[in-house]
């Protein structure tokens, strides 16, 4: 059969030829892109990087408190449901177990008491953080508006309620500003001798990034990096020439290969490993710290002593200039569903004092006001009765409508309470913050503007909060961003 031509080249518009002409304007970087699409493969590392603007804070340790702390008994005082126990509580409430669920109030089995100039009352559990409570902002308005541990944990990590494969906010701070020290991992984990956290892995993920912006996870008892040291036959001079020769030929390897992150940050890794063979050790040895450093922690009670321990290496990371360590307890120990009353003055033993000796070590030696300290939780807990007709053996579900945590140091503005929950402390109410209002408050405090901190990805420019509505908390800050016009 006869064709024209421009009968063949109708009928082969998407054929061979179509797909020569794409190669050929790829190669040429001619085919239309996204706005800001690199032409160039992009090359990552941890060298460092200058911030949007000036920075207020250069590290962060996150006291993470899985399973959903219950404010109403800790952090944020209800006399009305207190005055109500035991009453039908006549509000919509959402459940997470239904079979279990109940409309009774229930209040708090605690005391209350104002603590410091500020006055912030606190809850009788938390005799150590009301010795701090000049120095921290106590935040009442959290709102997740889920329920759900998973969803509502990868939320305040990553920016999305319950999607996986996102970077963690540390993530995105060592993308933007690279490292400070490249003598140890600038973003670590320290993990529980009880086991993982709830949601494992994906606690410490670097999502679509490449793998050098991930956590590295220290194990949770000693020795916390196995394999530190080299054989002693290899050791010294040998050794040196051995990793020389290796360096030499992972970069002609990479050389040969450009553009892929993956090896990039393996190469990156192999050298780090080297290096912390002298550094990580010395800053997981708290043997130095002086007594009295040692027992402002607990160290030397067995309540107090691996979380302490744990606070205690928080503190020599971030002042041998690691970025961002989170600390994690096994499980999701906040999650009181039956007997608060017994079960929330364990977990308070194990964890107040050595968070406010956090607090208390940084200030006094000059790094709070660039070390950014955080302790909450994903979600907290629902004002009525969860399990059990006798108050004394209830427990509470779980509540991602209104919540507590608490922030201090690096640009957070110290001995203030911010926003409320209605009077049983089920719904955020006042000056509502959400975990992506979290995110762009701290990422502008470590001097970065969130909605320009841009990342290539799926054929879009990704941010952390994924165009989510979210605002700088300037409320809460020592010094809040400038209006914009």
């Amino acid at each position: 059969m006869n064709q024209t031509r421009r009968e063949f080249l109708n009928q082969n518009a998407m054929g061979v030829g179509a797909v020569a002409l794409a190669w050929l304007l790829k190669q040429d970087n001619l085919l239309a892109s996204p706005k800001n699409m690199p032409k160039e493969t992009p090359h990552f590392d941890l060298r460092p990087k200058d911030p949007h603007f000036e920075p207020q804070a250069r590290a962060m340790i996150s006291l993470f408190q899985h399973g959903g702390p219950a404010h109403m008994d800790l952090t944020d005082p209800k006399p009305e449901l207190t005055k109500r126990s035991g009453t039908p509580f006549e509000g919509d409430v959402v459940y997470s177990f239904v079979n279990a669920a109940s409309k009774k109030l229930l209040g708090s089995p605690f005391k209350f008491h104002k603590h410091g100039e500020c006055g912030t009352e606190l809850s009788e559990l938390l005799p150590c953080t009301a010795d701090i409570v000049d120095d921290i902002c106590l935040i009442r308005s959290m709102h997740t508006g889920a329920n759900g541990h998973e969803v509502s944990i990868r939320y305040f990590h990553s920016g999305i309620p319950g999607v996986l494969g996102r970077p963690h906010l540390a993530s995105w701070l060592l993308y933007g500003l690279g490292s400070e020290t490249q003598e140890l991992p600038s973003y670590m984990v320290l993990t529980d001798p009880g086991g993982p956290p709830v949601d494992g892995t994906n606690n410490w993920s670097n999502g679509f990034m490449p793998a050098m912006f991930q956590g590295t996870v220290l194990r949770p008892k000693e020795p916390r990096i196995l394999n530190l040291d080299a054989p002693p036959h290899l050791r010294g001079t040998l050794q040196q020439q051995n990793l020389a020769l290796l360096q030499t030929l992972n970069q002609q390897h990479l050389d040969r290969h450009p553009g892929q992150s993956d090896l990039e940050a393996r190469i990156a890794s192999y050298e780090l490993a080297a290096k912390m063979q002298t550094a990580a050790r010395e800053a997981l040895d708290i043997s130095g710290e002086t007594k009295a450093t040692q027992e402002m922690y607990g160290i030397h009670e067995d309540p107090t002593r691996d979380y302490g321990t744990r606070c205690l290496i928080a503190r020599r990371l971030v002042e041998r200039g690691v970025r961002f360590v989170q600390l994690f307890l096994g499980g999701q120990p906040w999650d009181n569903h039956s007997n608060i009353a017994s079960s929330l003055p364990g977990i308070t033993r194990r964890t107040d004092r050595p968070a406010a000796a956090l607090v208390k070590d940084l200030k006094q030696r000059g790094l709070l006001d660039s070390t950014i300290v955080h302790w909450g939780g994903e979600i907290g807990r629902l004002p009525v009765v969860q399990g059990t007709g006798d108050l004394k053996k209830a427990g509470r579900d779980h509540n991602g409508q209104g919540f507590s945590i608490w922030l201090a140091g690096g640009g957070i503005k110290p001995g203030m309470t911010y926003g409320n929950t209605d009077e049983f402390g089920h719904r955020a109410v006042e000056n509502i913050v959400t975990p992506n209002d979290y995110q762009a408050t701290l990422m502008h405090l470590f001097g970065l503007d969130w909605q320009n901190l841009m990342y290539y990805h799926g054929g879009r420019e990704q941010i952390i909060t994924n165009n989510r509505p979210a605002r700088v908390v300037g409320d809460i800050l020592t010094k809040p961003p400038a209006p914009t016009a």
